[in-house]
């Protein structure tokens, strides 16, 4: 006589089943042991472009989620509403710039740098190469497009007085806008401020117009990051490990992309979207290349220095108050390279 404690065989094959699925459903359920990812959104500055590289190659190979994150890049209807969205807590974290960082925490935005993408200024002064203008001083009793961006002014003043111009009244500023390159092109203006050389220049001389490029730091400005990467002084505090984990894996991006520039413009094409310009993202990928990382400074690295000379700059040239600290606007906690 069988046992009362005996099952059938279906049974026990149906029993056997059944502890598959829950088996199942606890890996799935835990992730095939790797651990939730958190969700977390990145406000960019602008349509994806060469700029962004690196976070497209981290996105690509799995470096995310390998921090246990799930990351939204989007691009804002508004993008230069990025620092009040991150400082709200809308955006975890957020791509600007370090002047406007300044400005924002003059206005009393909680928003602190993690990290910066490129270590060098990419705004210019730029002119037609058949203008004959080369350098600042040339530029006296000349036209000069700007976008109508307040920070662009002081900085054209600097570049002109640093080789022996008077200042502003020595130029006519006509603000066309962000129509940069065509007005330089259709002869609105003799010269443009506000002109990424790491872009419009190429998009100038895709058109058959060579240009003639001046970089600030090269003319009196002081050294800064162009691209920053923001999150609140909230995020900062209480998710320093997702802070930490995002920062780690956008360095690994673009240490790939530095590596191969091209092959990293590969994947924004594959990711980035139908706004991606291909003749204008392929040379300015190794354009950037020497900027998101130098000899001198591993990618992501910040200099207190920096900081401090282009804080110091602002608040002499009136756009910042003098009760900013430039220690408070950054942080290199979460590691440079």
């Amino acid at each position: 006589m069988d046992s009362p404690y005996r099952f059938p065989k279906v049974a026990k094959m149906a029993l056997a089943a059944a502890l598959v699925s829950v088996l199942l459903l606890v890996v799935a359920a835990c992730g095939g042991g790797d651990p939730e990812r958190t969700s977390v959104k990145l406000a960019m500055d602008w349509y994806p472009n060469s700029n962004h590289t690196g976070l497209f190659v981290a996105k690509q190979k799995g470096y995310f989620e390998e921090e246990g994150l799930d990351v939204d890049m989007y691009t804002p209807v508004d993008p230069s509403a990025v620092l009040q969205t991150v400082g709200a807590g809308e955006d975890d974290f957020g791509i600007s710039y370090q002047p406007d960082l300044l400005l924002a925490r003059g206005q009393g935005v909680p928003v602190v740098a993690v990290t910066v993408m490129v270590q060098h200024p990419l705004n210019s002064v730029m002119a037609l190469a058949s203008s004959g203008i080369e350098r600042p001083r040339d530029l006296v009793g000349k036209k000069v497009g700007y976008p109508g961006i307040p920070t662009n002014e002081p900085l054209l003043e600097t570049m002109l007085k640093a080789d022996g111009a008077r200042g502003l009244e020595d130029v006519e500023l006509v603000n066309v806008g962000f129509d940069l390159a065509p007005a330089l092109i259709g002869g609105r203006v003799d010269a443009v401020v506000g002109a990424y050389w790491t872009h419009e220049s190429i998009l100038i001389e895709n058109e058959g117009y060579p240009v003639n490029i001046m970089r600030m730091e090269e003319w009196g400005v002081p050294d800064y990051y162009e691209l920053v990467i923001v999150a609140s002084e909230d995020t900062i505090a209480n998710r320093p490990d997702v802070v930490e984990g995002f920062v780690r894996a956008v360095r690994r991006g673009y240490q790939d992309a530095v590596a191969d520039p091209q092959g990293g413009v590969d994947v924004l094409l594959e990711l980035g979207g139908e706004e991606v310009d291909e003749a204008i993202e392929r040379p300015g990928a190794d354009l950037l290349a020497p900027l998101w990382q130098t000899d001198s400074a591993g990618f992501g690295s910040q200099q207190a220095s920096k900081w401090e000379s282009f804080t110091e700059w602002m608040q002499e040239s009136g756009l910042l108050s003098e009760d900013v600290q430039a220690q408070d606007a950054f942080t290199d906690e979460f590691g440079g390279g």
